[in-house]
């Protein structure tokens, strides 16, 4: 998973017109993880099974998801245009790859972090597993330099990774001002437009 989210964020960087190996520096000591999800079915019959929530509504702060699911499938983006829930479909033999909250903050908004959700099955079980490309605990997350200038400003100020995700994970355990901190409720990151 390491190799593939590495080759990934090469063709990012390349698209960008950067060096394959401009994101490399960021993952020294790498913070990444595996989780491995089981959703059970909804108990039917339900008013609205299709509002039964097997993750509730986010984005993912990290730099890319690398997402295995099974059949099931459930799901689902935000469409940014209308903001209507769209299902994602379940491919066989393929991941789904969701870029997160850093690499929009590093591409200063080229790239964008989508909020997205799983609703569950009303008959059958979910699986999935999810990779997450973390950069080290150390690094300052910021728009590349090479990607903002005067007339394209950076859009996020700097942060620490490591104390933004002690932050993150700290509010699992107490009751904050929002149920999912993301960057974009951390008035320090976000620069008004």
């Amino acid at each position: 998973m390491v190799k593939l989210a590495y080759k990934l964020m090469e063709l990012v960087a390349l698209s960008l017109g950067l060096p394959a190996d401009r994101f490399h520096g960021f993952f020294k000591d790498h913070t990444s993880y595996i989780r491995l999800n089981h959703y059970n079915p909804y108990p039917s019959p339900s008013p609205s099974p299709h509002l039964a929530l097997g993750l509730g509504i986010h984005q993912d702060s990290g730099v890319l998801t690398i997402l295995n699911e099974d059949d099931v499938g459930g799901l689902e983006v935000k469409r940014k245009t209308d903001g209507e829930w769209v299902r994602v479909k379940s491919t066989p033999d393929a991941y789904i790859i969701n870029i997160g909250d850093t690499t929009q903050v590093w591409t200063n908004d080229e790239y964008e972090s989508v909020e997205h959700r799983v609703v569950v099955n009303s008959e059958r079980e979910r699986f999935s597993i999810a990779f997450f490309l973390h950069a080290s605990s150390y690094t300052m997350v910021e728009p590349l330099e090479e990607l903002t200038s005067e007339q394209n400003p950076a859009k996020d100020r700097a942060y620490s990774w490591g104390k933004f995700i002690a932050h993150k994970k700290w509010s699992d355990f107490q009751k904050l001002s929002v149920e999912n901190v993301q960057i974009s409720h951390l008035t320090d990151f976000r620069i008004s437009k």
